[in-house]
Protein backbone atom coordinates (compact mmCIF):
# COMPACT_ATOMS: atom_id res chain seq x y z
CA UNK A 1 0.00 0.00 0.00
CA UNK A 2 1.49 3.27 -0.72
CA UNK A 3 2.78 5.66 1.69
CA UNK A 4 0.70 9.03 0.46
CA UNK A 5 -2.36 7.06 1.10
CA UNK A 6 -1.49 6.57 4.72
CA UNK A 7 -0.79 10.09 5.46
CA UNK A 8 -4.29 11.26 3.25
CA UNK A 9 -6.56 8.61 3.76
CA UNK A 10 -8.39 9.88 7.24
CA UNK A 11 -8.51 12.90 5.54
CA UNK A 12 -10.05 11.24 2.56
CA UNK A 13 -11.98 9.30 4.77
CA UNK A 14 -13.54 12.25 6.14
CA UNK A 15 -14.82 13.56 3.07
CA UNK A 16 -16.23 10.52 2.00
CA UNK A 17 -17.88 9.85 5.27
CA UNK A 18 -19.97 13.19 4.62
CA UNK A 19 -21.64 11.85 2.39
CA UNK A 20 -23.60 9.60 4.56
CA UNK A 21 -23.56 11.79 7.79
CA UNK A 22 -26.74 13.43 9.15
CA UNK A 23 -27.50 16.65 7.46
CA UNK A 24 -26.81 18.48 10.20
CA UNK A 25 -23.31 18.06 10.07
CA UNK A 26 -23.88 17.84 5.88
CA UNK A 27 -26.56 19.98 3.55
CA UNK A 28 -29.10 22.31 3.95
CA UNK A 29 -32.28 20.49 4.65
CA UNK A 30 -35.63 21.85 2.16
CA UNK A 31 -37.29 24.01 4.52
CA UNK A 32 -41.05 23.82 2.29
CA UNK A 33 -43.09 21.01 3.56
CA UNK A 34 -43.83 18.44 0.79
CA UNK A 35 -47.30 18.69 -1.32
CA UNK A 36 -47.55 14.73 0.04
CA UNK A 37 -47.52 15.86 3.82
CA UNK A 38 -50.82 17.80 3.28
CA UNK A 39 -52.82 15.14 1.52
CA UNK A 40 -52.27 11.63 1.85
CA UNK A 41 -53.48 10.73 -1.45
CA UNK A 42 -51.20 12.96 -3.33
CA UNK A 43 -48.34 10.09 -2.51
CA UNK A 44 -50.64 7.84 -4.64
CA UNK A 45 -49.92 9.64 -7.94
CA UNK A 46 -46.21 9.07 -7.56
CA UNK A 47 -46.71 5.51 -7.35
CA UNK A 48 -47.69 4.94 -10.88
CA UNK A 49 -48.68 1.27 -12.34
CA UNK A 50 -46.11 -0.73 -11.77
CA UNK A 51 -45.23 -3.64 -13.94
CA UNK A 52 -44.64 -7.30 -12.45
CA UNK A 53 -42.66 -8.29 -15.11
CA UNK A 54 -45.61 -10.77 -16.23
CA UNK A 55 -47.38 -8.47 -18.72
CA UNK A 56 -50.09 -8.60 -16.26
CA UNK A 57 -52.64 -5.58 -16.29
CA UNK A 58 -53.74 -7.44 -13.14
CA UNK A 59 -50.55 -7.25 -11.99
CA UNK A 60 -49.87 -3.55 -12.54
CA UNK A 61 -52.80 -2.40 -10.73
CA UNK A 62 -52.80 -4.69 -7.72
CA UNK A 63 -48.51 -3.22 -6.98
CA UNK A 64 -49.80 0.08 -7.94
CA UNK A 65 -52.37 0.03 -4.64
CA UNK A 66 -50.17 -1.63 -1.92
CA UNK A 67 -47.35 1.20 -2.75
CA UNK A 68 -49.99 3.23 -2.55
CA UNK A 69 -51.14 2.44 0.68
CA UNK A 70 -48.09 2.20 1.97
CA UNK A 71 -46.92 5.58 1.02
CA UNK A 72 -50.41 6.90 2.67
CA UNK A 73 -50.00 4.93 6.14
CA UNK A 74 -46.18 6.19 6.15
CA UNK A 75 -47.75 9.42 5.52
CA UNK A 76 -49.90 9.55 8.31
CA UNK A 77 -47.36 8.35 10.75
CA UNK A 78 -45.03 11.43 9.79
CA UNK A 79 -48.01 13.88 9.98
CA UNK A 80 -48.81 12.43 13.76
CA UNK A 81 -45.29 12.94 14.52
CA UNK A 82 -44.52 16.13 13.11
CA UNK A 83 -41.81 14.94 10.40
CA UNK A 84 -41.01 16.12 7.12
CA UNK A 85 -39.22 13.28 5.16
CA UNK A 86 -35.91 13.56 4.10
CA UNK A 87 -34.70 14.04 0.39
CA UNK A 88 -35.54 11.26 -2.10
CA UNK A 89 -31.88 9.53 -2.49
CA UNK A 90 -30.07 10.03 -5.75
CA UNK A 91 -30.02 7.66 -8.46
CA UNK A 92 -26.93 6.18 -7.33
CA UNK A 93 -27.59 5.68 -3.95
CA UNK A 94 -30.64 3.88 -4.64
CA UNK A 95 -29.45 1.75 -7.30
CA UNK A 96 -27.10 0.81 -4.94
CA UNK A 97 -28.92 0.24 -2.51
CA UNK A 98 -31.64 -2.06 -4.08
CA UNK A 99 -28.41 -4.15 -5.64
CA UNK A 100 -27.57 -4.34 -2.38
CA UNK A 101 -30.45 -5.76 -0.44
CA UNK A 102 -32.10 -7.87 -3.55
CA UNK A 103 -28.87 -9.31 -4.69
CA UNK A 104 -26.08 -9.40 -2.12
CA UNK A 105 -23.50 -6.76 -3.89
CA UNK A 106 -23.38 -3.77 -4.99
CA UNK A 107 -23.84 -2.51 -8.38
CA UNK A 108 -21.00 -3.10 -11.03
CA UNK A 109 -19.67 0.16 -13.25
CA UNK A 110 -21.61 -0.64 -16.25
CA UNK A 111 -25.12 -1.56 -14.02
CA UNK A 112 -24.62 1.94 -12.43
CA UNK A 113 -24.31 3.72 -15.77
CA UNK A 114 -27.28 2.39 -17.40
CA UNK A 115 -29.48 3.23 -14.44
CA UNK A 116 -27.98 6.65 -14.60
CA UNK A 117 -28.76 7.50 -18.07
CA UNK A 118 -32.14 6.05 -18.02
CA UNK A 119 -34.52 8.54 -17.99
CA UNK A 120 -37.56 7.41 -17.99
CA UNK A 121 -40.27 8.30 -15.33
CA UNK A 122 -40.69 4.48 -14.60
CA UNK A 123 -37.22 3.72 -14.38
CA UNK A 124 -37.18 2.64 -10.67
CA UNK A 125 -40.14 -0.10 -11.95
CA UNK A 126 -37.77 -1.13 -14.63
CA UNK A 127 -34.55 -1.91 -12.61
CA UNK A 128 -36.77 -3.89 -10.12
CA UNK A 129 -38.16 -6.14 -12.77
CA UNK A 130 -35.16 -6.43 -14.50
CA UNK A 131 -33.34 -7.66 -10.95
CA UNK A 132 -36.47 -9.75 -10.27
CA UNK A 133 -36.08 -11.11 -13.63
CA UNK A 134 -34.28 -14.56 -14.95
CA UNK A 135 -31.56 -12.10 -15.97
CA UNK A 136 -30.67 -12.05 -12.48
CA UNK A 137 -32.54 -15.15 -11.28
CA UNK A 138 -29.00 -17.22 -9.93
CA UNK A 139 -27.98 -14.05 -7.92
CA UNK A 140 -31.55 -13.47 -6.71
CA UNK A 141 -31.51 -16.94 -5.21
CA UNK A 142 -27.73 -17.61 -4.11
CA UNK A 143 -28.09 -13.91 -2.23
CA UNK A 144 -31.54 -15.22 -0.58
CA UNK A 145 -30.34 -18.72 -0.14
CA UNK A 146 -27.71 -17.43 2.04
CA UNK A 147 -30.11 -15.03 4.32
CA UNK A 148 -32.18 -17.44 4.84
CA UNK A 149 -29.63 -20.08 5.77
CA UNK A 150 -28.44 -17.67 8.18
CA UNK A 151 -31.92 -17.48 9.86
CA UNK A 152 -32.72 -20.82 9.75
CA UNK A 153 -29.01 -22.83 10.98
CA UNK A 154 -26.60 -19.83 11.33
CA UNK A 155 -23.93 -18.94 10.38
CA UNK A 156 -20.96 -21.60 9.52
CA UNK A 157 -18.77 -22.20 12.91
CA UNK A 158 -15.06 -20.61 13.27
CA UNK A 159 -14.31 -24.66 13.41
CA UNK A 160 -15.99 -27.45 12.01
CA UNK A 161 -18.57 -28.74 14.26
CA UNK A 162 -18.21 -33.03 14.59
CA UNK A 163 -21.36 -33.03 16.47
CA UNK A 164 -23.57 -31.20 13.96
CA UNK A 165 -25.94 -33.43 11.82
CA UNK A 166 -26.59 -29.98 9.91
CA UNK A 167 -25.45 -30.04 6.02
CA UNK A 168 -25.06 -26.90 5.38
CA UNK A 169 -24.49 -26.61 1.35
CA UNK A 170 -27.81 -29.22 1.40
CA UNK A 171 -29.95 -26.44 3.42
CA UNK A 172 -28.48 -24.22 0.26
CA UNK A 173 -29.20 -25.92 -2.33
CA UNK A 174 -33.25 -26.50 -1.03
CA UNK A 175 -32.86 -22.88 -0.60
CA UNK A 176 -31.37 -21.72 -3.83
CA UNK A 177 -33.96 -23.72 -6.10
CA UNK A 178 -36.83 -22.34 -3.80
CA UNK A 179 -36.30 -18.85 -4.77
CA UNK A 180 -35.07 -19.23 -7.87
CA UNK A 181 -38.46 -21.06 -8.59
CA UNK A 182 -39.77 -18.53 -6.76
CA UNK A 183 -41.79 -20.82 -4.86
CA UNK A 184 -45.00 -19.78 -2.31
CA UNK A 185 -43.69 -18.57 1.19
CA UNK A 186 -45.99 -21.06 2.44
CA UNK A 187 -44.75 -24.00 0.50
CA UNK A 188 -41.74 -23.30 1.45
CA UNK A 189 -42.62 -23.05 5.70
CA UNK A 190 -44.77 -26.12 4.72
CA UNK A 191 -41.28 -28.10 3.08
CA UNK A 192 -39.06 -26.66 6.38
CA UNK A 193 -41.70 -27.91 8.88
CA UNK A 194 -42.75 -31.49 7.21
CA UNK A 195 -39.77 -32.70 5.37
CA UNK A 196 -38.24 -35.75 6.00
CA UNK A 197 -35.43 -37.74 3.95
CA UNK A 198 -31.66 -37.28 3.76
CA UNK A 199 -29.73 -34.15 4.47
CA UNK A 200 -27.37 -34.41 1.86
CA UNK A 201 -26.81 -33.62 -1.72
CA UNK A 202 -26.46 -37.18 -3.54
CA UNK A 203 -28.01 -39.26 -1.52
CA UNK A 204 -31.49 -41.03 -2.52
CA UNK A 205 -33.78 -39.95 -0.71
CA UNK A 206 -31.97 -36.24 0.01
CA UNK A 207 -34.32 -33.37 0.54
CA UNK A 208 -32.29 -30.29 1.84
CA UNK A 209 -34.93 -28.39 3.71
CA UNK A 210 -34.73 -31.25 6.71
CA UNK A 211 -31.21 -29.44 7.57
CA UNK A 212 -33.52 -26.99 9.45
CA UNK A 213 -35.12 -29.38 12.25
CA UNK A 214 -32.36 -31.78 11.79
CA UNK A 215 -29.76 -29.35 13.79
CA UNK A 216 -32.34 -28.92 16.56
CA UNK A 217 -34.43 -31.76 17.42
CA UNK A 218 -31.58 -32.64 20.58
CA UNK A 219 -33.51 -32.71 23.90
CA UNK A 220 -37.06 -33.88 22.17
CA UNK A 221 -37.22 -31.25 20.09
CA UNK A 222 -36.62 -28.12 22.23
CA UNK A 223 -34.84 -25.17 19.85
CA UNK A 224 -37.35 -26.77 17.35
CA UNK A 225 -39.80 -26.01 18.60
CA UNK A 226 -38.53 -22.33 19.98
CA UNK A 227 -37.23 -21.84 16.72
CA UNK A 228 -40.41 -22.67 14.57
CA UNK A 229 -42.52 -19.95 16.96
CA UNK A 230 -39.75 -17.27 16.20
CA UNK A 231 -38.86 -18.06 12.47
CA UNK A 232 -42.41 -18.64 11.35
CA UNK A 233 -44.62 -16.90 13.72
CA UNK A 234 -42.41 -13.78 15.00
CA UNK A 235 -43.09 -15.35 18.74
CA UNK A 236 -40.47 -15.27 21.44
CA UNK A 237 -41.66 -18.32 23.75
CA UNK A 238 -38.01 -19.97 24.73
CA UNK A 239 -38.33 -18.48 27.98
CA UNK A 240 -42.02 -19.89 28.57
CA UNK A 241 -39.69 -23.78 28.19
CA UNK A 242 -39.29 -22.87 31.79
CA UNK A 243 -42.06 -21.16 33.35
CA UNK A 244 -44.65 -18.70 32.03
CA UNK A 245 -43.68 -15.71 29.94
CA UNK A 246 -42.61 -12.65 32.59
CA UNK A 247 -43.43 -9.94 30.39
CA UNK A 248 -46.28 -11.62 27.88
CA UNK A 249 -49.17 -13.93 28.12
CA UNK A 250 -47.31 -17.15 26.96
CA UNK A 251 -47.31 -19.73 29.60
CA UNK A 252 -45.19 -23.06 29.79
CA UNK A 253 -48.37 -25.05 28.82
CA UNK A 254 -47.82 -23.24 25.39
CA UNK A 255 -44.82 -24.14 24.58
CA UNK A 256 -45.13 -27.97 25.72
CA UNK A 257 -48.53 -28.05 23.41
CA UNK A 258 -46.40 -26.72 20.53
CA UNK A 259 -43.78 -28.97 21.01
CA UNK A 260 -46.01 -32.05 21.09
CA UNK A 261 -46.37 -31.37 17.43
CA UNK A 262 -42.41 -32.66 16.85
CA UNK A 263 -42.41 -35.87 19.17
CA UNK A 264 -43.29 -38.25 16.59
CA UNK A 265 -39.88 -36.40 14.90
CA UNK A 266 -35.84 -37.60 14.93
CA UNK A 267 -32.99 -37.08 13.44
CA UNK A 268 -30.95 -40.16 12.80
CA UNK A 269 -27.33 -40.38 12.21
CA UNK A 270 -25.98 -42.45 9.31
CA UNK A 271 -22.85 -44.15 9.48
CA UNK A 272 -20.10 -44.06 12.41
CA UNK A 273 -20.39 -41.32 14.85
CA UNK A 274 -16.95 -38.87 14.17
CA UNK A 275 -17.47 -39.45 10.02
CA UNK A 276 -16.27 -35.40 9.51
CA UNK A 277 -19.03 -34.61 7.29
CA UNK A 278 -21.75 -36.91 8.45
CA UNK A 279 -25.07 -37.82 6.72
CA UNK A 280 -28.61 -37.70 9.05
CA UNK A 281 -31.83 -38.31 8.01
CA UNK A 282 -35.28 -36.48 9.07
CA UNK A 283 -37.93 -39.26 10.01
CA UNK A 284 -41.18 -39.89 11.47
CA UNK A 285 -41.91 -42.40 14.16
CA UNK A 286 -44.95 -43.46 16.68
CA UNK A 287 -44.93 -41.46 19.50
CA UNK A 288 -46.63 -43.79 22.54
CA UNK A 289 -46.18 -40.98 24.96
CA UNK A 290 -43.58 -40.29 27.75
CA UNK A 291 -44.00 -43.02 30.00
CA UNK A 292 -47.14 -42.88 32.02
CA UNK A 293 -49.20 -41.62 29.41
CA UNK A 294 -52.66 -43.89 28.85
CA UNK A 295 -52.04 -44.76 25.37
CA UNK A 296 -50.69 -44.05 22.12
CA UNK A 297 -53.88 -42.35 21.18
CA UNK A 298 -53.71 -40.29 24.10
CA UNK A 299 -50.05 -39.91 23.70
CA UNK A 300 -49.12 -37.34 26.48
CA UNK A 301 -45.73 -35.72 26.86
CA UNK A 302 -44.84 -34.30 30.64
CA UNK A 303 -43.39 -30.81 31.52
CA UNK A 304 -42.51 -29.84 35.28
CA UNK A 305 -43.47 -26.25 36.56
CA UNK A 306 -40.83 -24.90 38.78
CA UNK A 307 -42.50 -26.17 42.00
CA UNK A 308 -41.87 -29.69 40.93
CA UNK A 309 -45.29 -30.29 39.98
CA UNK A 310 -45.78 -32.64 36.99
CA UNK A 311 -48.34 -31.61 33.98
CA UNK A 312 -49.08 -33.25 30.67
CA UNK A 313 -49.73 -31.67 27.32
CA UNK A 314 -50.65 -32.86 23.99
CA UNK A 315 -50.59 -30.75 20.89
CA UNK A 316 -52.24 -27.83 20.69
CA UNK A 317 -51.26 -24.62 18.33
CA UNK A 318 -50.42 -21.53 19.92
CA UNK A 319 -54.20 -19.80 19.17
CA UNK A 320 -55.59 -23.07 21.05
CA UNK A 321 -56.50 -25.41 17.78
CA UNK A 322 -56.20 -28.68 18.91
CA UNK A 323 -55.68 -31.51 16.68
CA UNK A 324 -56.28 -35.40 17.56
CA UNK A 325 -53.49 -36.30 20.59
CA UNK A 326 -52.74 -40.14 18.84
CA UNK A 327 -49.14 -40.21 18.55
CA UNK A 328 -49.31 -43.22 15.65
CA UNK A 329 -48.07 -41.77 12.94
CA UNK A 330 -50.27 -43.70 10.77
CA UNK A 331 -53.11 -42.04 12.66
CA UNK A 332 -51.99 -38.12 12.99
CA UNK A 333 -48.78 -36.81 11.36
CA UNK A 334 -48.49 -34.39 13.83
CA UNK A 335 -45.73 -32.12 11.68
CA UNK A 336 -48.27 -32.25 9.15
CA UNK A 337 -51.01 -30.88 11.03
CA UNK A 338 -48.43 -27.92 12.48
CA UNK A 339 -47.84 -26.81 8.89
CA UNK A 340 -51.32 -26.12 8.18
CA UNK A 341 -52.03 -24.39 11.37
CA UNK A 342 -49.23 -22.13 10.46
CA UNK A 343 -50.30 -21.70 6.89
CA UNK A 344 -53.41 -20.99 7.92
CA UNK A 345 -52.22 -18.70 10.96
CA UNK A 346 -52.13 -14.26 10.67
CA UNK A 347 -49.07 -14.94 12.43
CA UNK A 348 -47.11 -16.23 9.52
CA UNK A 349 -48.08 -13.48 7.13
CA UNK A 350 -47.37 -10.52 9.66
CA UNK A 351 -43.80 -12.24 10.15
CA UNK A 352 -42.59 -12.37 7.21
CA UNK A 353 -44.02 -8.98 6.00
CA UNK A 354 -42.43 -7.83 9.24
CA UNK A 355 -39.36 -9.68 8.25
CA UNK A 356 -38.73 -8.48 4.52
CA UNK A 357 -39.46 -4.75 6.12
CA UNK A 358 -36.70 -4.74 8.11
CA UNK A 359 -34.35 -6.48 5.26
CA UNK A 360 -34.92 -3.55 3.49
CA UNK A 361 -35.83 -0.37 5.90
CA UNK A 362 -33.57 -1.73 8.52
CA UNK A 363 -35.71 -1.91 11.12
CA UNK A 364 -39.33 -3.72 11.25
CA UNK A 365 -42.20 -3.06 12.35
CA UNK A 366 -41.44 -4.16 15.58
CA UNK A 367 -38.09 -4.40 16.85
CA UNK A 368 -36.66 -7.57 16.99
CA UNK A 369 -38.64 -8.41 14.19
CA UNK A 370 -39.38 -11.73 15.46
CA UNK A 371 -40.74 -10.50 18.44
CA UNK A 372 -44.21 -9.74 17.90
CA UNK A 373 -47.63 -9.55 20.09
CA UNK A 374 -49.28 -7.11 22.83
CA UNK A 375 -45.65 -6.59 24.64
CA UNK A 376 -44.04 -5.09 21.70
CA UNK A 377 -46.35 -3.34 19.70
CA UNK A 378 -46.06 -2.81 15.82
CA UNK A 379 -44.94 1.05 15.10
CA UNK A 380 -47.51 0.42 12.27
CA UNK A 381 -49.87 -2.23 12.80
CA UNK A 382 -52.69 -1.03 10.42
CA UNK A 383 -50.22 -1.46 7.59
CA UNK A 384 -48.47 -4.39 9.11
CA UNK A 385 -52.13 -6.41 8.90
CA UNK A 386 -52.71 -5.13 5.72
CA UNK A 387 -49.61 -5.84 3.73
CA UNK A 388 -49.99 -9.38 5.64
CA UNK A 389 -53.31 -10.03 4.34
CA UNK A 390 -52.28 -8.92 0.87
CA UNK A 391 -49.55 -11.14 0.70
CA UNK A 392 -51.45 -14.10 1.90
CA UNK A 393 -54.35 -12.96 -0.96
CA UNK A 394 -51.27 -12.63 -3.23
CA UNK A 395 -50.35 -16.38 -3.53
CA UNK A 396 -47.60 -15.86 -0.58
CA UNK A 397 -45.58 -14.61 -4.13
CA UNK A 398 -42.67 -13.13 -1.81
CA UNK A 399 -41.30 -11.17 -5.06
CA UNK A 400 -44.24 -9.46 -5.53
CA UNK A 401 -43.83 -8.34 -1.89
CA UNK A 402 -40.77 -7.18 -2.21
CA UNK A 403 -41.93 -5.28 -5.33
CA UNK A 404 -44.23 -3.13 -3.09
CA UNK A 405 -41.85 -2.75 -0.28
CA UNK A 406 -38.51 -1.56 -2.80
CA UNK A 407 -41.07 0.73 -4.90
CA UNK A 408 -42.21 2.40 -1.57
CA UNK A 409 -41.27 6.07 -0.61
CA UNK A 410 -40.02 5.48 2.12
CA UNK A 411 -37.71 3.37 0.74
CA UNK A 412 -36.68 5.61 -1.71
CA UNK A 413 -36.10 8.53 0.63
CA UNK A 414 -32.44 9.95 1.71
CA UNK A 415 -30.24 8.54 4.52
CA UNK A 416 -29.49 12.00 5.51
CA UNK A 417 -31.68 13.59 8.23
CA UNK A 418 -32.46 16.95 8.77
CA UNK A 419 -32.26 19.04 12.38
CA UNK A 420 -35.08 19.97 13.59
CA UNK A 421 -37.50 18.15 10.64
CA UNK A 422 -36.56 14.46 11.41
CA UNK A 423 -33.68 13.85 13.43
CA UNK A 424 -35.74 12.69 16.39
CA UNK A 425 -36.83 9.60 14.51
CA UNK A 426 -33.88 7.27 15.60
CA UNK A 427 -34.53 3.73 16.43
CA UNK A 428 -31.14 3.92 17.45
CA UNK A 429 -32.23 5.81 20.76
CA UNK A 430 -35.13 3.33 21.79
CA UNK A 431 -37.70 5.54 19.36
CA UNK A 432 -40.39 3.61 17.17
CA UNK A 433 -39.07 3.92 13.49
CA UNK A 434 -41.44 5.92 11.50
CA UNK A 435 -39.29 5.50 8.08
CA UNK A 436 -38.90 9.50 7.60
CA UNK A 437 -35.25 8.18 6.19
CA UNK A 438 -33.21 5.54 4.90
CA UNK A 439 -31.26 4.04 8.00
CA UNK A 440 -27.65 3.93 7.53
CA UNK A 441 -26.62 0.00 8.15
CA UNK A 442 -23.47 -1.92 8.24
CA UNK A 443 -23.26 -4.02 5.28
CA UNK A 444 -23.58 -8.00 6.11
CA UNK A 445 -19.73 -9.78 5.38
CA UNK A 446 -21.34 -11.83 3.19
CA UNK A 447 -22.80 -8.46 1.38
CA UNK A 448 -19.19 -6.90 1.77
CA UNK A 449 -17.10 -9.83 0.41
CA UNK A 450 -19.58 -10.19 -2.86
CA UNK A 451 -19.41 -6.17 -3.30
CA UNK A 452 -15.41 -6.71 -3.45
CA UNK A 453 -15.52 -8.88 -5.50
CA UNK A 454 -17.89 -6.41 -8.06
CA UNK A 455 -15.63 -3.02 -7.53
CA UNK A 456 -12.29 -5.11 -8.26
CA UNK A 457 -13.83 -6.90 -11.32
CA UNK A 458 -12.33 -10.68 -9.58
CA UNK A 459 -16.01 -11.97 -9.54
CA UNK A 460 -15.16 -12.39 -13.08
CA UNK A 461 -12.10 -14.21 -12.54
CA UNK A 462 -13.10 -16.67 -10.67
CA UNK A 463 -13.77 -20.27 -12.31
CA UNK A 464 -17.48 -21.48 -11.00
CA UNK A 465 -19.67 -21.21 -8.56
CA UNK A 466 -18.40 -23.91 -6.46
CA UNK A 467 -14.99 -22.17 -6.20
CA UNK A 468 -16.17 -18.76 -5.52
CA UNK A 469 -18.56 -20.30 -2.80
CA UNK A 470 -15.45 -22.08 -0.86
CA UNK A 471 -13.71 -18.99 -1.12
CA UNK A 472 -16.17 -16.42 0.36
CA UNK A 473 -16.53 -19.52 3.01
CA UNK A 474 -13.23 -19.05 3.72
CA UNK A 475 -12.89 -15.48 3.91
CA UNK A 476 -16.51 -15.36 5.92
CA UNK A 477 -14.89 -17.84 8.68
CA UNK A 478 -12.18 -15.02 8.98
CA UNK A 479 -14.90 -12.65 10.46
CA UNK A 480 -16.57 -15.38 12.41
CA UNK A 481 -13.06 -15.56 14.40
CA UNK A 482 -12.75 -11.89 14.86
CA UNK A 483 -16.08 -11.44 15.70
CA UNK A 484 -17.70 -14.19 17.35
CA UNK A 485 -20.47 -15.05 14.46
CA UNK A 486 -22.17 -17.77 15.03
CA UNK A 487 -25.86 -17.83 14.95
CA UNK A 488 -26.96 -14.91 12.69
CA UNK A 489 -27.44 -12.30 15.40
CA UNK A 490 -27.55 -8.31 14.89
CA UNK A 491 -25.65 -8.06 17.44
CA UNK A 492 -22.85 -10.42 15.85
CA UNK A 493 -22.29 -9.04 12.28
CA UNK A 494 -20.35 -7.00 10.81
CA UNK A 495 -20.35 -3.93 12.96
CA UNK A 496 -17.55 -2.02 13.00
CA UNK A 497 -15.35 -2.99 15.67
CA UNK A 498 -11.66 -1.98 15.79
CA UNK A 499 -10.40 -5.46 14.70
CA UNK A 500 -13.05 -5.58 11.72
CA UNK A 501 -11.59 -1.83 10.64
CA UNK A 502 -8.02 -3.08 11.03
CA UNK A 503 -9.15 -6.15 8.79
CA UNK A 504 -10.42 -3.84 6.47
CA UNK A 505 -7.17 -1.43 6.31
CA UNK A 506 -4.66 -4.36 6.22
CA UNK A 507 -6.65 -7.57 5.42
CA UNK A 508 -5.75 -9.97 3.25
CA UNK A 509 -8.78 -9.61 0.70
CA UNK A 510 -8.10 -5.58 0.30
CA UNK A 511 -5.03 -6.20 -0.26
CA UNK A 512 -5.47 -8.77 -2.98
CA UNK A 513 -8.56 -5.88 -4.13
CA UNK A 514 -5.74 -3.59 -4.92
CA UNK A 515 -2.95 -5.58 -6.35
CA UNK A 516 -1.20 -3.90 -9.04
CA UNK A 517 -0.14 -6.76 -11.03
CA UNK A 518 -0.10 -7.35 -14.57
CA UNK A 519 -3.69 -8.01 -15.50
CA UNK A 520 -4.94 -6.66 -12.07
CA UNK A 521 -8.33 -4.75 -12.30
CA UNK A 522 -5.88 -1.55 -11.33
CA UNK A 523 -3.21 -1.99 -13.93
CA UNK A 524 -6.05 -2.60 -16.84
CA UNK A 525 -7.11 0.35 -15.53
CA UNK A 526 -4.21 2.44 -15.80
CA UNK A 527 -3.34 1.51 -19.09
CA UNK A 528 -6.49 1.56 -20.95
CA UNK A 529 -5.15 3.93 -23.38
CA UNK A 530 -9.30 4.96 -24.05
CA UNK A 531 -9.20 6.57 -20.48
CA UNK A 532 -7.93 9.66 -19.23
CA UNK A 533 -6.88 10.14 -16.08
CA UNK A 534 -10.77 11.68 -14.65
CA UNK A 535 -12.11 8.69 -16.61
CA UNK A 536 -9.80 6.03 -14.17
CA UNK A 537 -10.91 8.30 -11.08
CA UNK A 538 -14.74 8.54 -12.25
CA UNK A 539 -14.58 4.03 -12.75
CA UNK A 540 -13.14 4.01 -9.29
CA UNK A 541 -15.87 6.21 -7.55
CA UNK A 542 -18.75 4.91 -9.57
CA UNK A 543 -17.29 0.84 -9.15
CA UNK A 544 -17.18 1.28 -5.19
CA UNK A 545 -20.05 3.94 -4.34
CA UNK A 546 -21.94 3.98 -6.94
CA UNK A 547 -21.32 7.93 -7.82
CA UNK A 548 -18.42 10.06 -9.78
CA UNK A 549 -16.16 11.87 -7.41
CA UNK A 550 -17.03 15.68 -6.05
CA UNK A 551 -14.76 18.81 -7.01
CA UNK A 552 -12.81 18.61 -3.70
CA UNK A 553 -12.15 14.52 -4.19
CA UNK A 554 -11.01 14.98 -7.63
CA UNK A 555 -9.17 17.61 -5.84
CA UNK A 556 -7.31 15.00 -3.61
CA UNK A 557 -7.15 12.21 -6.30
CA UNK A 558 -4.83 14.68 -8.43
CA UNK A 559 -2.64 15.26 -5.63
CA UNK A 560 -2.29 11.94 -5.48
CA UNK A 561 -1.40 11.37 -8.74
CA UNK A 562 0.77 14.44 -9.12
CA UNK A 563 2.74 12.70 -5.77
CA UNK A 564 3.01 9.45 -7.44
CA UNK A 565 4.69 11.20 -10.62
CA UNK A 566 5.93 8.64 -13.06
CA UNK A 567 3.68 5.69 -11.40
CA UNK A 568 -0.31 6.28 -12.41
CA UNK A 569 -1.15 3.02 -11.25
CA UNK A 570 0.26 3.60 -7.04
CA UNK A 571 -1.79 6.55 -7.88
CA UNK A 572 -4.89 4.69 -8.53
CA UNK A 573 -4.14 2.23 -6.05
CA UNK A 574 -4.41 4.89 -3.23
CA UNK A 575 -7.81 6.18 -4.65
CA UNK A 576 -8.87 2.56 -4.38
CA UNK A 577 -7.75 1.84 -1.39
CA UNK A 578 -9.19 4.75 0.75
CA UNK A 579 -12.89 4.30 -1.78
CA UNK A 580 -12.93 1.01 -0.56
CA UNK A 581 -12.22 1.61 3.39
CA UNK A 582 -14.47 4.57 3.48
CA UNK A 583 -17.33 4.88 5.15
CA UNK A 584 -19.70 5.23 2.06
CA UNK A 585 -18.70 1.94 0.83
CA UNK A 586 -18.69 0.00 3.96
CA UNK A 587 -22.51 1.00 4.86
CA UNK A 588 -25.72 0.62 2.35
CA UNK A 589 -27.28 4.29 2.66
Amino acid sequence: MGRIAASVSAIILLIFAVHVLPAEENSSPPLSRPASMTASTTSSSSAGSISSGTNSATSKTVAAEQVRYINDYIHQGWQAHNLLPSQTATDGEWCRRLFLDLLGRIPDVDEVEGYLRDHSPDKKQHLVNKLLSEDYVEEYANNWANVWTTILIGRPPAQPDRRSLVDREGMQKYLRDTFARNKPYDQMVTDLLTADGSNKPGEENFHGAVNFLIGNMEDSGVNATAKTAKVFLGLQVQCTQCHNHPFNDWKQNQFWELNAFFRQTKAVREGPRRTPEPVAELINSDFNGDPGAPSPAQALLFYELRNGQLKSAYPVFVDGTEINPDGRVSKVNRREELAKLVKSSPYMDQAIVNRMWGHFLGYGFTKPVDDMGPQNPASHPELLEKLAKDFGAHSHDLKQLIRWIVLSEPYGLSSKMMKGHNDKDDPTKGEKPMFSHFYLRQMQPEQLYESLLVATAADKTLRNSDEQERTKNQWLRQFTITFGTDDGADSTTFNGTIPQTLMMFNGDLIRRATNTGQGDFLDQLANDAKMNNADRINRLFLATVARRPNPEEISWANKLLTARKGDPVGALQDVFWVTLNSAEFILNH
